[in-house]
């Protein structure tokens, strides 16, 4: 029997890809120092808002550009769904380094114009969308790339924030597989409706907040 997993995917999902979502922490950094995350139950309550909200947006735009929908527009209506920004700099950032990464990995024509268009960055969920498609992957990979994304990346951070057991860190991450699997498909259906004005606009208002306040702290471990 063959795995359903293409191997494109665990490329585009390892926290090795050069991406450079090492730097980021998701908005976790915050959190800890407010005192809202402090251990492994409450950072799990932490991704799991966080995958719920934000994710579910950005795993839409991914699957959409995966679908074929003008990246272009997508990358309009990722602004738009984000208030901070800081965070709209920090996820064009994300998308420039994604997109040279993807560029050396699946060269493609369509990664080119998107260069092409947005020399500053597009967004970076948009960017995964069309870097997915040009690895060969579909809606549903991209979807499931970005769900992952949002949670392992505040999981990973977490480890250096709070010395967090890395068994324990595995074992929340193992907890939202299923959530995970859940929001991307609601990221794929979502997508199928053609429209980008009705892709999620679910977004978390204290995330802002606290990334504007990160921002200007004197000294961080991490940029967002």
């Amino acid at each position: 029997m063959h795995s359903s997993v293409h191997p494109a995917l665990l490329v585009l999902a390892d926290g090795r890809f050069p991406a450079g979502g090492h730097a980021h922490s998701g908005g976790v950094e915050a959190a800890v120092r407010a005192g809202r995350v402090g251990d492994a139950a409450s950072l799990e309550a932490f991704c799991a808002g966080r995958l719920h909200t934000v994710g579910l947006t950005n795993a839409a735009l991914a699957a959409s550009a995966a679908a074929g929908t003008d990246p272009l527009a997508l990358d309009e209506a990722a602004e738009a769904r984000t208030p901070s920004p800081v965070l709209r700099a920090a996820s064009r950032r994300l998308g420039r380094q994604l997109l040279r990464a993807a560029r050396a990995a699946w060269p493609d024509p369509a990664l080119e114009r998107l260069a092409a268009a947005c020399p500053a960055g597009a967004h970076q969920p948009v960017v995964l969308g069309v870097t997915a498609a040009a690895a060969g992957l579909g809606p549903a990979d991209a979807a499931t790339a970005v769900a992952y994304e949002t949670v392992s990346g505040p999981v990973t951070a977490c480890v250096r924030l709070l010395g967090l057991d890395p068994f324990q860190a595995t074992a929340v991450l193992a907890r939202l597989a299923h959530a995970v699997g859940e929001v991307a498909d609601q990221a794929v259906t979502a997508g199928e409706l053609g429209d980008v004005d009705l892709l999620p606009v679910l977004g978390a208002p204290l995330l802002e907040i606290s990334a504007e306040q990160h921002a200007a702290w004197p000294v961080r471990l991490f940029a967002s």
